[in-house]
């Protein structure tokens, strides 16, 4: 078995992909980089920091990111998310702007989203690591693999969880997530290069609607 640090609840969930051929190569591929003097961000004992702040029976909201930030400090395990000693990267800036105009708020622009993830906001990126400098690296050694089985554990064991798709890639997802049971959100990226077609989604609200329809407690977005 692959000795893998994480929340037990999801360690449990997760088991059968731990015990998969593709994992132990994806760990192996992680540790020859490394002896090879290649920097990989995020630290290790980040790499699974979403799953560690809101574990699989806390999940109301999953948001999906594609890749972690490639910037030397800036990756720290949860998807759109930098420590509070990073400036907030474009994409997140926009995502800020989105809650502000459609939850009438003021953010104070702390770019560290884990008050998010304690309440129950998955922030999962679809690769969980990349060498730094070079976005996407990781792409092609098996995360997907993984982080697809995340997304099916959560749409077979969880009921009523909002889905919030951004973007092509994201949204390619939507599949693996039962749309009887859940609750999917699509909309454009964040990213500057979206022209702006992620604002007015109103994600934010939508998402607290229903969360009070099926009788949970509604995400407090404001940072």
């Amino acid at each position: 078995m692959v000795n893998v640090k994480i929340e037990e609840s999801w360690k449990e969930a997760l088991a059968p992909e731990f015990e998969k051929p593709y994992f132990a190569q994806l760990v192996s591929r992680l540790h020859a980089e490394k002896a090879a003097g290649a920097l990989i961000f995020p630290p290790g004992p980040q790499i699974f920091k979403a799953f560690e702040l809101c574990p699989l029976d806390k999940t109301k909201v999953v948001i999906l990111g594609q890749d972690p930030y490639h910037g030397y400090g800036q990756a720290m395990g949860l998807s759109f998310s930098v420590p509070d000693t990073v400036p907030a990267p474009p994409s997140l800036k926009n995502i800020f702007k989105e809650i502000e105009d459609d939850l009438g708020v003021k953010m104070s622009g702390n770019p560290n989203l884990e008050p998010w993830a304690k309440q129950g906001v998955l922030l999962l990126n679809a690769v969980l690591t990349v060498r730094a400098g070079e976005p996407t690296s990781h792409a092609g050694i098996g995360w997907q693999n993984f982080t697809d089985a995340v997304i099916r554990c959560i749409s077979e064991r969880c009921d009523g969880v909002v889905f919030m798709l951004w973007g092509n890639y994201a949204r390619s997802k939507a599949p693996l997530i039962d749309s009887q049971k859940h609750f999917v959100l699509q909309a454009a990226h964040p990213s500057p290069l979206a022209r702006g077609a992620f604002f007015g989604c109103r994600h934010f609200s939508q998402a607290n609607a229903i969360l009070r329809s099926e009788g949970k407690a509604v995400i407090d977005w404001r940072l």
